[in-house]
């Protein structure tokens, strides 16, 4: 993580015009902020959870509320471990408020309550995936980084008004989306969040009643916008998580379980279960007869076959690549 005395930007030679302090200044006053409350946060963290552990455990109740808390207060020591200043993903300006709003991968405040990152999934964060020239949702400005071994290599910055120029914007003739299409593609797909476009944003945000179904060719972004709809839907919608509910991603096999495994973390949740459909469904010889007679009538008939198909209603959407 980078200290309060080291620079969280690391520009190379050619883009020295990006470096100048006018246009950076204050995101190394906020990083700071931001690596700052860090420490402290995992450090009290630490110390909570120590406690937590050599606390009587108890019994019935009580043993499972102890449970519980060791278990939240370790996965967000492992997610704030996972990541250092790259929990930043960038910043908007609102036309409104001058002060910029930066978004990160979690939300964090720091010791007396001012919010330092706004969790990607909030909805006060959704103009910094979905605004466009065309639909610039209240903003003037939008900034984007790239990290690279946690120190920003590079930023974007897009200007939705004339006023977004006042701000102190470095404007070149690359988006961070065209940008990260000429850079070598991590396997585990860290950096994607920081690319997600405004259409892709609109299916990971759209309602959960019913069935949507996202339809593409191979390398559209579904697996990308799948991924970021479950962590997305975790957060957001109130039936899920806090004991309520949960989340099942089930896939064709187990390495692709593995790199959602991997993935999901970084997008703030570690607690989604995974499985292929051979572990929800016995094949061969471990495959039971079906006693009922009607039932395996259905199951052997096209019908079966016709009734899973998607309804009529469903919405089908195709991503742009990612």
């Amino acid at each position: 993580m980078t200290s309060p005395t080291t620079s969280a930007f690391a520009l190379p030679g050619t883009l020295s015009a990006k470096a100048d302090p006018a246009l950076i200044a204050g995101d190394e006053r906020h990083l700071t902020a931001v690596a700052e409350t860090l420490r402290r946060s995992i450090a009290e963290l630490s110390e909570r959870l120590d406690a937590e552990r050599r606390r009587p455990g108890g019994s019935g109740e009580e043993a499972l509320n102890r449970d519980l808390e060791i278990h939240r207060l370790s996965a967000r020591l492992r997610t704030l471990r996972r990541f250092g200043l790259d929990l930043c993903l960038g910043r908007i300006v609102a036309a409104d408020d001058p002060e910029p709003v930066y978004v990160g991968r979690l939300g964090l405040t720091d010791s007396t309550g001012r919010r330092l990152l706004l969790d990607w999934r909030s909805p006060a964060a959704e103009p910094f995936f979905g605004a466009t020239h065309a639909h610039p949702m209240g903003l003037i400005s939008r900034r984007r980084y790239r990290w690279t071994r946690g120190r920003i290599t590079d930023y974007w910055d897009e200007v939705f008004t004339p006023e977004g120029l006042e701000g102190h914007a470095a404007l070149d003739d690359q988006s961070a989306f065209i940008a990260s299409l000429g850079s070598n593609r991590s396997a585990r797909m860290r950096d994607v969040l920081g690319t997600i476009q405004a259409d892709q944003d609109a299916i990971i945000r759209a309602g959960s009643q019913g069935a949507l179904v996202v339809d593409g060719g191979p390398g559209t972004g579904k697996t990308v916008v799948a991924l970021h709809r479950t962590a997305y839907l975790l957060y957001a919608d109130p039936r899920l998580g806090h004991d309520r509910g949960g989340v099942l991603f089930v896939g064709p096999h187990e390495p692709y379980l593995a790199y959602v495994s991997d993935v999901l973390p970084g997008l703030g949740e570690d607690g989604v279960r995974t499985c292929t459909l051979r572990d929800l469904v016995p094949v061969g010889a471990a495959a039971p007869a079906e006693n009922d007679p009607e039932v395996a009538r259905l199951k052997a008939s096209r019908t079966w076959c016709a009734r899973s198909r998607p309804p009529s209603g469903s919405t089908r959407s195709r991503p742009a690549g990612a």
